[in-house]
């Protein structure tokens, strides 16, 4: 089993090839906009297309057919994205279980194989997978600031069949009271629900299955890779001083957050713990899995960034006003009051087989995990026998991303990379280097420039290359 965890995202793909001036001139509109499309045309030379996806797939049990979507009757979108099924299923065979999960699954588009499937899951926890859908790695995309829905070229259906599902209970759609209380029981409500589908899906069964999933999917999934206190409030302090262009604080606040961070003990922990090869397990700096009192530099910094740029976005540091119109309501570090939000609507409720009476929403009021995730990361327990046991394993980190920060693990009897990851260059076709990777001991590594917390949605080129890679539909990162 294979398993690529995505922690990250964001892409301006063309803006590294528009230079200004030219010969000491300014560059007129009409040159900047040719540059552009020439740019583009370059960016999407490589690019899959979306077609209409092959219509005569059937399924041998009849129950499938309550499930089927009419691709060329999904609101507001007016191009045939092909068939596609969805609706609520339960995660367990029980005649009784009230608990059900929604899926929204497409079979692969004429380019895609059919001996593959892709799951997807996003996270929060309680984020609905249909964020991952519509704005993501989807055949049809409505992203941010679009006023209506294009075709995605990028999808992951051009790969495989893909299969996003809204989980755990009292996510998105999802049916019933949450009661989970680690993440072994994510596990048995997952396993219990794919039980579910193949007895209505029986032709996925024997599929190539890859497990995929961005942000708190990183512990599903898993590949969160170690606590908080490790991984945002540590190396906050030097991802503003890397950026800091874009966060612009003055010298008395970044003299304030140099205090915290020394009476905290943060300051030169990723000098002294981080070398090539690894020392050892990464301490923790006060001895605590908890920040303690007074060391939230990450929500100091957080807060300030507000005061000087209210529409700061943890997910991508770059945006700025305005904050784009979201059909989902929920573009960044906080929510948009959007009425109705697209999946609210009662024609698309009923197109995709949604409950009517659920009040639907990105990320869910309901805690998931009523008395929190009693797990310890996955990097210390699941996440090395999962990457000893597949043949390849991919984690992708977007730079421009402030919720979670890339800076160990331990796996095939060594802690953590034994060599620096800045040495390889990620290339992306038609683009050209767009970050780092790096491969050891069945472990691939990307970290992404320019992008922020959602990679198939801001650097989709990337993310869709990633894919072809962790499926060995290309040899090298």
């Amino acid at each position: 089993m294979l398993t690529f965890t995505k922690v990250v995202a964001a892409l301006a793909a063309t803006a590294a090839l528009i230079s200004l001036p030219v010969h000491g001139r300014q560059m007129r509109k009409k040159d900047i906009h040719a540059r552009q499309l020439e740019a583009a045309k370059r960016f999407q030379a490589t690019a899959p297309i979306r077609r209409q996806a092959v219509q005569n797939i059937t399924f041998s049990n009849p129950a499938a057919s309550k499930f089927f979507v009419d691709g060329k009757s999904i609101p507001e979108v007016d191009f045939d994205v092909g068939p596609s099924w969805s609706g609520l299923l339960p995660i367990s065979g029980n005649k009784s279980e009230t608990r059900q999960l929604f899926f929204w699954f497409f079979p692969p588009g004429p380019q895609g194989s059919s001996e593959d499937l892709i799951f997807w899951t996003n996270g929060g926890p309680g984020c609905s997978s249909m964020e991952g859908l519509v704005q993501e790695n989807g055949p049809f995309s409505w992203s941010t600031g679009t006023a209506k829905p294009i075709q995605n070229q990028f999808s992951w259906t051009n790969l495989s069949s893909v299969l996003w599902v809204e989980q755990p209970v009292g996510t998105g759609f999802s049916q019933g009271t949450p009661n989970i209380k680690n993440e072994d029981d994510v596990a048995a409500q997952l396993v219990g629900f794919l039980q579910q589908f193949l007895i209505v899906f029986p032709e996925m069964k024997n599929k190539k299955l890859y497990l995929t999933g961005e942000s708190y999917a990183g512990t599903y999934v898993p590949s969160s890779l170690s606590f908080d206190v490790v991984q945002e409030q540590i190396p906050a302090v030097n991802f503003v001083k890397k950026y800091e262009n874009v966060f612009s604080f003055n010298q008395s606040f970044m003299t304030e957050l140099e205090q915290i961070n020394a009476k905290c003990n943060y300051t030169g922990y990723s000098d002294k713990f981080l070398t090539y090869p690894p020392k050892g397990l990464l301490p923790l700096p006060n001895g605590s899995t908890r920040t303690p009192k007074g060391c939230d530099v990450w929500d100091t910094i957080f807060n300030a960034a507000l005061t000087i740029n209210p529409a700061f976005n943890i997910y991508r540091i770059f945006d700025t006003f305005p904050i784009l119109w979201d059909v989902l309501g929920f573009p960044g570090s906080f929510e948009q009051e959007q009425t109705p939000l697209y999946f609210n609507r009662t024609d698309v409720k009923k197109a995709i087989h949604a409950p009517l009476n659920v009040d639907w929403k990105e990320c869910s009021d309901i805690d998931v995990f009523p008395k929190g995730d009693a797990s310890l990361p996955p990097a210390f327990t699941v996440l090395p026998n999962v990457i000893e046991k597949s043949n390849r394993t991919v984690i992708v980190h977007g730079l421009a991303d402030f919720i979670l920060i890339a800076e160990g693990m331990t796996w095939n009897g060594l802690q953590g990379f034994q060599k620096p990851i800045a040495n390889d260059s990620f290339l992306v076709d038609g683009v050209g280097a767009l970050g780092t990777t790096h491969t050891e001991r069945g472990l691939t590594y990307f970290e992404v420039e320019l992008s922020g917390h959602m990679v198939p949605q801001y650097s989709p080129k990337a993310a869709f290359q990633i894919m072809q890679y962790l499926m060995g539909f290309r040899e090298t990162p």
